[in-house]
C-alpha cells in the first residue's frame, strides 16, 4: 500500500506496527540496550506522525533511515542510559541458547566490541553486515558518500576481526559452568565449593527485588537447594558470558544466569528470575537473519 494512500491515522499506525519489530531489532543492535531501542523506535513513530506521508515512497526504508539517525544522535550526545550492572534494575539480556554460535563473527562483535566502535562505524557495520542495508542508504543517514560509508564499515569490521575470541577459552569457561550445573543438580556441596571462588558474588533480580549473596559457602548452599526442583537447565551465552537458562518442564522460562569465570573458578554470577523482566527477554537459538 502506498503511504500516500494512508489518509486515516489508524492505517498509518497499523503500517508502522508492521515495521516495529525489525526497527526495534535494528536499534537494539546499534544501541546495545532494549530500553533505548524502544525509545528510539517510539521517536521514529512520533516523527512519522508529523510527516507528510505523501512524500514517502518506501515506508520501510524511510523508517530505517530515521531510526538510524535517531540512534546515531543518541550515541553522539551520550543520551544512552548507562548500563548499571549492580543497580536495583536488572540488566538488559542478550541470550543465545547455543554455545557453538559464538563462532559467528557478527554475534561476537555485537557482544564484545560494540562499545569500541565509534557511532558512525557502529551504524555502518550493524546496518550493512547484520541487515544488508545498502551503503548508499546508510550514507544518507550519516551524511556521507557510499564510498566513505563503505570505509567506515570496513574499519569496524577490522576491529571486530582483530578482537581475540579464542575458542579454547570459551570451551574452558563452558566446562567450568557445566561443572557448576552438574554439582548443583547432584547436591554436591563440596563440588560447588571447588568451582566457586571463595569471594564469589551472586546477584539475583527476583520479583521482590535484588538479592545479593557473598562468598562460596552462601552461594553453594543456595545452589544446592535446587537439587530436587522440577526444572531443566540449558547452556547459553548471556551478554557474552557463559551461562544457562532455566525452564520449567513445560518449557516456561524461569531464570537466566551469566557466570564470569576466572581461571577455573566462577568469580561472579548474575541471574534474573523476575517474571516481569523475563517476559521481555528473547532467548534465541540463532542470530537473526539479514533483512533486505
Amino acid at each position: 500500500m502506498k503511504v500516500a494512500a494512508m489518509s486515516e491515522p489508524d492505517d498509518l499506525a497499523a503500517a508502522f506496527e508492521q515495521h516495529r519489530p525489525r526497527l526495534t531489532t535494528v536499534a537494539h543492535r546499534i544501541l546495545g540496550s532494549r530500553a533505548d531501542a524502544e525509545d528510539a523506535v517510539q521517536e521514529a513513530w512520533l516523527r512519522l506522525a508529523r510527516q507528510d506521508t505523501g512524500t514517502i515512497d518506501n515506508l520501510g526504508g524511510w523508517l530505517t533511515t530515521v531510526t538510524g539517525r535517531i540512534c546515531v544522535d543518541m550515541l553522539r550526545s551520550k543520551k544512552i542510559k548507562p548500563e548499571i550492572p549492580y543497580g536495583d534494575q536488572p540488566p538488559d539480556l542478550v541470550v543465545i541458547e547455543d554455545d557453538e554460535l559464538l563462532a559467528d563473527a557478527v554475534g561476537q562483535a555485537l557482544l564484545v566490541v560494540l562499545d569500541t566502535l565509534r557511532p558512525a562505524e557502529r551504524l555502518a557495520f550493524v546496518l550493512h553486515d547484520m541487515f544488508a542495508v545498502p551503503f548508499d542508504e546508510i550514507g544518507q543517514i550519516l551524511g556521507r558518500s557510499a564510498d566513505a560509508t563503505k570505509m567506515l564499515a570496513s574499519r569496524a569490521r577490522r576491529k571486530v576481526q582483530g578482537t581475540p575470541h579464542p575458542a579454547g577459552e570459551r570451551r574452558r569457561q563452558r566446562a567450568v559452568v557445566d561443572a557448576f550445573l552438574a554439582a548443583a543438580r547432584g547436591g554436591d556441596f563440596d563440588g560447588l565449593l571447588r568451582i566457586l571462588d571463595p569471594d564469589v558474588t551472586w546477584r539475583t533480580w527476583t520479583a521482590r527485588g535484588l538479592v545479593v549473596r557473598h562468598g562460596a559457602t552462601a552461594v553453594a548452599a543456595r545452589a544446592q537447594q535446587g537439587v530436587h526442583a522440577a526444572i531443566t537447565a540449558h547452556p547459553a551465552r548471556v551478554n557474552g558470558e557463559a551461562g544457562f537458562v532455566v525452564r520449567a518442564l513445560n518449557g516456561k522460562l524461569l531464570a537466566v544466569m551469566a557466570c564470569t569465570v576466572s581461571g577455573d573458578r566462577i568469580v561472579e554470577m548474575l541471574s534474573v528470575s523476575d517474571p516481569a523482566h523475563l517476559a521481555t527477554v528473547t532467548v534465541t537459538s540463532e542470530p537473526p537473519p539479514p533483512s533486505s
